[in-house]
């Protein structure tokens, strides 16, 4: 299952011998504190942006009553962060728990998200990923939204991976896809060419037709849906 971190590092995750449960790396005082710092920087940043959201499904409405698995691009998190903290978690009354991988990145990635108010699980495709998504549906459960990013750490970039439609099918939720743009930003040269808005520029994000994965799916049929979520991303998420 695939999860919204930091971008990748060599370190592993400690390895429980006996059990082979993988523990998750903690952020240390270091990674705290760039944790917060960028959490102000990024804060005083989100002011001098002017920020559109459109909601033509109705999502923050219907979210009031049942939560929903938020689907946003890896290279868009700086996005998908405010649309989380600003008007998801707002509106809808519900928290958000967010996967991040189990990675020595990701301890930074769970610094940053706890600042947001939102909660980390950790885990990802190649790490913890059953316990992440016994945890989520958990979360899930107790009628918390859930946050993923289908096609990180590690990519391929926009490539929806199996994690999110396993994790609609166990916790029946619908998937939202987010469409974030800024009409100036940086890209760094990164995997997935992460997006920075510039100061003073204006930012769009859309809340897109939710996708229903069926309890019981046949492997063409999950195909066909993750071409069809890859689909709706798309629409929503020009380059």
């Amino acid at each position: 299952m695939r999860n919204w971190s930091a971008p990748r590092s060599r370190a592993a995750s400690k390895t429980n011998l006996d059990t082979q449960v993988v523990i998750p790396n903690e952020a240390g005082l270091g990674q705290r504190l760039a944790a917060r710092l960028v959490y102000v920087l990024l804060r005083v940043l989100r002011l001098t942006w002017r920020v559109r959201v459109s909601d033509p499904h109705g999502m923050m409405d219907t979210a009031r009553d049942r939560p929903f698995i938020l689907c946003a691009w890896h290279n868009r998190i700086i996005y998908a962060l405010f649309a989380t903290r600003d008007v998801i978690q707002p509106k809808t009354g519900r928290k958000v728990v967010a996967m991040v991988s189990a990675s020595k990145d990701g301890a930074f990635a769970v610094e940053v998200l706890r600042a947001f108010g939102i909660e980390p699980v950790r885990g990802s495709t190649s790490r913890r990923g059953r316990q992440a998504l016994l945890e989520l549906s958990r979360q899930a459960k107790a009628g918390l939204h859930l946050a993923v990013t289908p096609d990180g750490p590690r990519g391929p970039c926009h490539e929806i991976q199996e994690g999110i439609l396993s994790l609609g099918q166990v916790t029946g939720l619908p998937i939202v896809p987010l469409g974030c743009q800024a009409n100036r930003k940086y890209r760094f040269k990164s995997w997935d060419r992460f997006q920075l808005p510039w100061p003073l520029t204006r930012c769009d994000l859309v809340f897109g037709n939710p996708l229903a994965v069926p309890r019981k799916v046949t492997q063409e049929q999950r195909n066909a849906l993750k071409e069809e979520l890859e689909r709706r991303m798309a629409q929503i998420n020009p380059e």
